[in-house]
Order: C-alpha cells, then structure tokens, then sequence
C-alpha cells in the first residue's frame, strides 16, 4: 500500500473511499434476525462481548449462545449519557415479512440478568425507531458520521424516535442505521434521507433509496427483493417473499398477487479495492449485483 493511499484512508476514512469504488449498498445488511436493543449510558467498548461491566459481558455471551444479537443503545447527545430510573430494552424477532418487536424497561445494569428473549413480556412497538450505528470505539467514521446524522436527524424531525446503537457491521458504508419493527438497514444516510426511511417504516413501507437489505434475510436473496422493489416499485416491507438460495444465481421473489419475478444475481469482479474499516489494509470488493427482474407470471 502506497502512502498516498494510506494518507487518504486517515484523512477522508473508509466510508468515503467505499463510495468512491463505487461499492453498492444491496445485499450488505448484516444478519441480525433476533435482537435486543438495552438502553446503555456507560462507555462503549470495542466490542460489547468485552465489556468491562460483568452484567453487560454477562448477558452479551447468554444472548449470543442463543442465537441472539445485543446492541447497546442510548439517545444522542447529552441526553443519552444522563442516567434515567428506568432503561427501555427492545426485543426483536426481524422475520421476514412478519416482524415482531417489543418494548420493556430495566432498572439499570444489576437488573440485565432478567433480561431474555421474550416476546410475550413487553409493549408492542408500532411507532418507528431509528438505532443509527455511533460506536466510535470500533470505528472512526461510524464516530464521527453516526453521531453527526443521529443529531441532524433529532434537529430537523423531533418526531423520530432516534437512538444511537453499537456496531451494525459495514463501518465503510457509514452513517448506518436499522429501522424498527420493519427490520431493514440503511447505509450512506444523510437527515433527509434518514427521515425518509423512518416514516416510512411508519407506513410499512421500505425506502429502497440507500436500503441495504432486509437484516433477516440473506445477502444475495437481500438483493433480489431490493431489485424487484427498484424494478416494480412495491414498498409494501411485507409485500414480496424471496425464496432461499446456496448462493448467486437465479433468485424467485413473489408477491401475495401471484405474480413471480426471476432475478440473476452475480459477484461483481470490477469495483476498486477499498479498506473494509478504518486503519485496515485494502481488500478486493466482490459485492453482488442484480440484472433486471424478469416477470414469470
């Protein structure tokens, strides 16, 4: 690697020299089909697992070994370091097409041992929320770009219920966010764009424009659905099923009409390498493309 290319990994990070290989937002979600989100005003290690705090390590290794992802969330700004007498927990099961999450309350990090994945025991969540990734210790553009768009985004629409979130995976596509109960992530935000996304998971509806895919599906069935919204304009987030697939190839998604869409997706071999974080070394771009959907009946 070149010193100039490292000089402009430091200076611009590995969210702007991703947008300048050109590497597609489709098919990066990451795979978080069971989820809980606990409201924390501590610091955030690089990697919640090792978090010093014993009850916070405790319940990340329980929830991994069932199978379930936990996020650290807290409001931006000061707020979200003020220490309130309860904190919100979200529990999500992010199925495809029937997403469900709940809302309960913790008293604080002595009280995490009760904490499960649980659907019956809390509040349904209707309302949209927003968890944009700002876990600084992981990564500086999700610092710096995270933390920027989850203030603009509480500026402009005090209406959208805004969280910041530990790691979401894809630092370089920072600032990301996940939109609750809809389950779909986002990637290249800006507080318009961000906005958007919110208010129409307030619809039931998918913003395709900077949509990464739906986290509990697959990255390369991820694209399909995104290529059949693009091509059809459906937004309806439980309008198409996306039949599973081993691998690239011919993807089927269908619609509750009975129409049925044939989508060809394929590694694309020509983007320009880029580092996969900050500080890392560059590494070959293999993102997956979609050709145009063909309507089967």
């Amino acid at each position: 690697m070149t010193a100039g290319v490292l000089g402009d990994i430091a200076v611009r990070g590995c969210a702007a020299l991703s947008r300048d290989a050109g590497e597609p937002l489709a098919g990066s979600a990451p795979a978080m089909r069971r989820v809980i989100a606990v409201e924390h005003v501590g610091m955030w290690p690089p990697r919640v697992a090792e978090h010093p705090d014993e009850a916070v390590a405790g319940l990340a290794g329980r929830l991994r070994a069932e199978g379930v992802i936990l996020l650290l969330i807290r409001r931006p700004g000061r707020r979200g370091r003020e220490t309130e007498s309860e904190r919100a927990v979200f529990v999500a099961d992010l199925a495809p097409g029937r997403s469900r999450v709940v809302r309960t309350t913790v008293r604080g990090p002595e009280d995490l041992d009760r904490v499960s994945f649980d659907l019956s025991a809390g509040e349904p969540v209707v309302d949209p929320l927003l968890l944009v990734c700002a876990h600084g210790r992981r990564d500086v553009c999700c610092a710096v770009r995270g933390r920027a768009l989850a203030a603009s985004v509480v500026e402009a629409e005090s209406s959208v219920d805004v969280w910041e979130c530990t790691h979401l995976g894809g630092h370089r596509f920072a600032p990301t966010a996940l939109v609750l109960p809809t389950g779909y992530a986002y990637g290249r935000l800006d507080a318009s764009s961000a906005i958007q996304a919110s208010k129409a998971a307030g619809l039931g509806e998918v913003e395709v424009r900077d949509c990464r895919g739906h986290v509990g599906l697959e990255p390369v069935p991820q694209v399909a659905e995104i290529a059949v919204r693009e091509h059809t304009g459906i937004r309806d987030a439980t309008g198409l099923v996306v039949d599973a697939v081993d691998g690239p190839g011919l993807v089927e998604v269908r619609d509750p009409q009975g129409r049925h869409w044939a989508v060809d997706v394929r590694v694309d071999t020509g983007t320009d390498a880029r580092p996969p974080s900050c500080g890392a070394a560059l590494e070959p771009v293999t993102p997956l493309v979609a050709g145009p959907p063909q309507l089967l009946s």
